[in-house]
């Protein structure tokens, strides 16, 4: 008889290696189909760029638009990730030129007289809030890096020559000696002196001149516009007046704002922004009626339209990220399709407004696509949840450097151009950084839904963590040589950087070598918390990014994580289905020992489950940050 061979069951199938071998099939880019694809792409953003450009009355203007564009999104891209807070506070404030718009408009005496000349005068005074702020907010910004064995500092002094230009300027033209081509040379230098203050922010040692090149570059720009304004002493008097209002009120609002409150105080300073630029579009339209032209019309309609949109998105991201409104995503019903319906509408407004030349007509275009406008602006940020603010925050600076490119258009001022490109540019870069800090694309962070489940627990079966006690960290401090500290959100909501910067200067005192590490989209705004660390006095050069701390982590004894999650979660690199997969991330995992620092076990802002939670490497030390760390920095010194 023949024995019948042992029954061994088939193997299941292997899903995991299937699914490698798909994803490696994915990653697999054929580079003639790529470039062909990149050189598509390009083909028609270049046929769009010239057909719009076609449209432009006077070809000096296109030019300065586009020189601008390319000039500034050079000299931003030059600035130190650690200044990125800095760098939204300095264009915020310079986007505060909006008040140009509202000079030219002003009429009537001491006071507006037409409801036009009132929005002009409500430009002007928000506007004042805006320069005036900004600049007071950018200048403690960067006296917080300021280190205490940095050498004296004169920057001041480099307001002299903008000032020699302007009273030169302002002698000359009370004498009839300034011609037309004297104050556009002015007004050329007073757009480069804001792109050298933004450029001077590509080194930590000549960070805080750009406060004063930016200052004197506004000023040349307010003294240009001063002498064409050929107004009476009341409409003169009127503008003082309603500059002295807002200067004292952003002087104000700017005393009360510190590094925790900066994300909200941005926002809030955007909106100003919006309003102001949404007041000289109306206002110009009320001033010259229709029929001025194609372009014209586009100009005042997208002016308008961008001001709305950036004033109500950016009051709801100020609400938001104040802790007034509920963080997570409003989820109405269609919202996909009421966005799209929004866009529709103000698409058909714009259409309506450009064709018309029936004053009446062109009124009710424009209203409805600053009603449309807004709307959209409320509804799309609601829709976005807390943890994508930072993007916003970003769009929405961008968006207010086009609204003022607009207003240049409208009042054929290549002062406006200049600085509305250089703040666009701005605001679309730090945008795209955002982006890739998270590996998310622009649509799916305004398509909303990241976020929703923020502080879900262990979503994991079967996992455990390990705990460790403030005795239990001081120890393992004491006996690291290389300790790394990785700051988050949650260190900003704690107050706690304080006790954080002097656990690393007792450290460093006993010949530890201490660096922190700060990820690109930890906080609510870009860089953030490397101001929060420069307020505390941890010096800037010991702050590093997320790519020069991940090449030393596995060096490292200790890495201590202080309120921050998502950006420490391993599973972005590791599990293709995660929510944040490919996300760049800090690698702590890879030190020889990780504490965990956090409140409780629960998810971060994305809602994702974290493995060095339960890695046998980390310890989680739970509670309050700020009391933690006080008490570790006691148990240090004793």
């Amino acid at each position: 008889n023949l024995r019948q061979p042992p029954f061994f069951p088939p193997p299941p199938p292997q899903e995991e290696k299937e699914g490698a071998k798909e994803e490696a099939v994915v990653e697999v880019v054929d580079p003639e189909k790529e470039a062909m694809q990149t050189a598509m792409v390009n083909t028609g953003m270049l046929g769009s760029a010239v057909l719009v450009g076609s449209s432009v009355p006077g070809a000096g203007m296109l030019g300065t638009f586009a020189l601008s564009v390319w000039v500034g999104s050079q000299a931003v891209r030059g600035v130190a990730h650690a200044l990125h807070s800095p760098l939204m506070s300095i264009t915020n404030a310079i986007s505060g030129m909006t008040i140009v718009g509202g000079m030219l408009q002003l009429g009537g005496g001491l006071l507006p007289d037409t409801t036009a000349h009132s929005l002009a005068a409500g430009a002007v005074v928000l506007s004042s809030v805006n320069l005036v702020g900004g600049f007071i907010v950018t200048k403690k910004m960067l006296d917080m890096f300021r280190r205490p064995d940095d050498p004296p500092e004169y920057w001041h002094y480099y307001l002299i020559p903008s000032g020699a230009v302007c009273g030169s300027y302002g002698v000359m033209s009370l004498m009839g000696a300034a011609g037309p081509g004297l104050g556009s040379a002015v007004a050329l230098a007073s757009g480069l002196g804001c792109i050298g203050g933004i450029s001077s922010m590509a080194d930590q040692k000549t960070s805080r001149l750009a406060n004063f090149l930016a200052m004197g570059g506004v000023g040349m720009g307010l003294t240009t516009t001063l002498f064409a304004m050929q107004a009476s002493p009341a409409v003169y008097s009127q503008f003082l007046l309603m500059g002295a209002i807002g200067g004292l009120a952003g002087q104000q609002i700017a005393a009360r704002i510190g590094p925790t409150s900066l994300p909200q105080a941005v926002a809030g300073f955007h909106s100003l922004v919006g309003i102001a630029a949404t007041s000289t579009a109306v206002g110009d339209f009320m001033l010259h009626g229709a029929g001025h032209g194609g372009f014209h019309a586009a100009s005042i309609y997208l002016g308008a339209w961008m001001g709305a949109i950036t004033c109500t998105g950016s009051i709801i991201a100020c609400l938001k990220l104040a802790e007034k409104m509920d963080s997570k995503p409003l989820a109405l019903p269609g919202r996909d399709v009421m966005n799209v319906a929004m866009g529709v509408g103000s698409l058909a407004c714009m259409a309506g407004f450009m064709a018309t030349g029936d004053p009446a007509m062109g009124a009710a275009c424009l209203a409805g696509g600053v009603a449309l406008s807004g709307a959209l602006g409320f509804h799309m940020t609601a829709s976005i949840g807390g943890a994508d603010m930072p993007v916003v925050i970003t769009l929405l600076n961008s968006y207010s450097g086009w609204a003022l490119c607009a207003e240049g258009f409208i009042l054929n001022q290549p002062l406006l151009t200049i600085v509305g490109a250089l703040i666009g540019s701005s605001g679309a870069f730090l945008t795209k950084i955002m982006c890739d800090g998270m590996n998310r694309s622009l649509t799916n962070v305004i398509l909303g839904g990241f976020g929703t489940e923020s502080g879900a627990v262990q979503t994991a079966e079967g996992l455990v963590h390990t705990e460790i006690d403030v005795a239990g960290t001081v120890q393992a401090l004491q006996d690291a040589q290389s300790v790394c500290i990785v700051p988050g959100y949650g260190l900003a909501v704690a107050q706690a950087q304080k006790s954080v910067a002097d656990i690393a200067k007792h450290l460093t005192d006993k010949g530890k070598t201490v660096k922190f590490a700060v990820h690109p989209v930890a906080g609510r705004m870009p860089g953030q918390l490397n101001v929060l660390l420069a307020e505390a006095g941890v010096p800037y050069d010991i702050v590093h990014e997320m790519e020069e701390i991940n090449e030393e982590m596995e060096e490292m004894d200790v890495a201590m994580v202080i309120g921050a999650n998502d950006t420490v979660n391993s599973a972005a690199e590791d599990d293709p289905n995660s929510g944040i997969a490919g996300m760049p991330v800090i690698q702590v995992w890879k030190s020889k020992q990780v504490i965990f620092m956090k409140r409780s076990m629960a998810s971060g802002y994305a809602g994702v489950d974290n493995p060095v939670f339960y890695k046998d490497n980390t310890d989680m030390l739970l509670g309050n940050a700020a009391d933690t760390t006080e008490k570790i920095k006691q148990g240090l010194s004793s």
